[in-house]
């Protein structure tokens, strides 16, 4: 009777088990979508590529589309995430490697639901949790704009990813979790053009992917929207009234720094905002100030200007509390830094104003230091060299001490040891 029983209970669990297979296979498979003639440059409207060209700026697309020193939107920069290294597809109209035989309705399958044309589900670091959020007029616009660009042949890297996360199938169970059909619709009693910005930041311009906490499974956090999170090694501080500053962010810093890659009052985009920066550089003006004007409510403060305190330099504290890490920035960093510097004089934010010092966390002053500030704009914003390999750990640790004793009025950083170590072991990895 016994046998029995455990006999029957296996056969129930075995069908369970493939009831659970069959249904699972069926959640997750997804039809190829047929293969089209590459469409030709005189099937698309100008106005409709200038209009793709504008998301695509926005959406900084070429940025993760584009191997160092490789060809625009043809794919193959790595892409680094908790989960292994993911290589970025050829976007480019080529038939063979690139989307050149992907009709309209598989590019918007793919921009919204993760989906390839031949029914291969895509990973997440294609935003489409925001694109989900946008019109099939403007997915059209881009995919126009791609179709005019040129061909280029060029194979995508395999990923490198934890066993068994290379299995797509398994991103089925992700999307039920965090993936929302979620429009973004006009809210009344704001302006257009705060409606606008709204759209522009929640959809092409994804800012939540980067500026939103990610759960184990690499999920936003939809409960904490803007409150912060970490891109590519660097702190993407919160886009919300918790953002640490010395002076609140208007809409004209936010556009000035959005626009230019700088603001004299809250210092110069780096790490992975500077290239965001280089892309809006070059997008249409109106929708850049929309973008301000509602990524400045989302920053607003409440209170006083006690509430506010005014950015501090307290050089005689620092020097006595640091004074290995103030003769390091007087050989290394007072000849741009200081007062009377020529990079002061061209109107450069002074250290009182940068937001990384005044940070909850070191990790970007950091950063900053140990890999310098390429300039993402020629002329535009400062190129710092890195001091990576010229400064000791210990020296790092020394002179970023300092610059938060001397031009913060916040709380020693207890962690900095942890930074350096973090940035530098990052920087030594093939």
């Amino acid at each position: 009777m016994k046998r029995r029983t455990v006999l029957t209970a296996l056969s129930t669990a075995a069908a369970a088990g493939v009831v659970g297979a069959l249904v699972f296979l069926a959640i997750a498979w997804r039809a190829e979508i047929p293969a089209v003639a590459q469409p030709k440059l005189a099937d698309f409207d100008p106005s409709t590529v200038r209009q793709g060209a504008a998301l695509v700026a926005i959406g900084d697309c070429v940025v993760c589309h584009t191997a160092e020193k490789g060809p625009a939107f043809a794919g193959g920069r790595a892409l680094e995430t908790p989960f292994g290294t993911l290589y970025a597809t050829n976007i480019t109209p080529d038939e063979r490697t690139g989307i050149g035989n992907w009709s309209a309705a598989a590019f918007r399958r793919a921009m919204r639901d993760g989906v390839s044309r031949d029914g291969e589900h895509l990973y997440p670091a294609l935003p489409y949790e925001h694109f989900t959020r946008v019109t099939d007029a403007d997915l059209d616009a881009i995919y126009a704009f791609l179709m005019t660009r040129a061909p280029v042949p060029q194979e995508t890297p395999e990923n490198k990813l934890i066993p068994p996360l290379g299995f797509r199938p398994l991103l089925a169970g992700w999307k039920l979790l965090f993936l929302h059909e979620d429009p973004v619709l006009p809210i009344a009693g704001q302006s257009d053009q705060w409606n606008r910005g709204r759209y522009l930041v929640e959809g092409f311009g994804h800012c939540g992917g980067c500026h939103t906490p990610r759960n184990i499974a690499g999920g936003e956090e939809r409960g904490k929207p803007f409150a912060g999170g970490l891109a590519e090694g660097w702190d993407a501080p919160p886009l919300n009234a918790a953002n640490r500053t010395g002076h609140p962010w208007t809409v004209d810093a936010v556009y000035r720094y959005l626009r230019t890659g700088m603001d004299a009052e809250h210092g110069i985009a780096n790490g992975p905002m500077g290239p965001v920066a280089h892309g809006l550089s070059g997008a249409p003006e109106d929708d850049v100030r929309s973008i301000a004007v509602y990524v400045a409510s989302l920053l607003e403060r409440g209170g006083s200007k006690a509430d506010n305190p005014p950015p501090v330099d307290r050089e005689s504290q620092a020097t006595r509390e640091h004074p290995e890490g103030a003769a390091l920035f007087a050989g290394a960093c007072a000849t741009c830094h200081g007062p009377g510097a020529p990079m002061m004089a061209q109107g450069r934010p002074s250290l009182s104003f940068v937001s990384a010092l005044q940070a909850d966390h070191p990790r970007n002053a950091v950063q900053a230091v140990v890999n310098g500030l390429p300039s993402a704009q020629a002329g535009r914003t400062a190129l710092m060299p890195p001091f990576g390999d010229s400064l000791t750990r210990a020296q790092i640790g020394q002179v970023v001490a300092y610059l938060r004793s001397r031009y913060s009025g916040r709380q020693p950083w207890t962690d900095l040891e942890d930074a350096v170590d973090e940035a530098l072991n990052a920087e030594e990895q093939p």
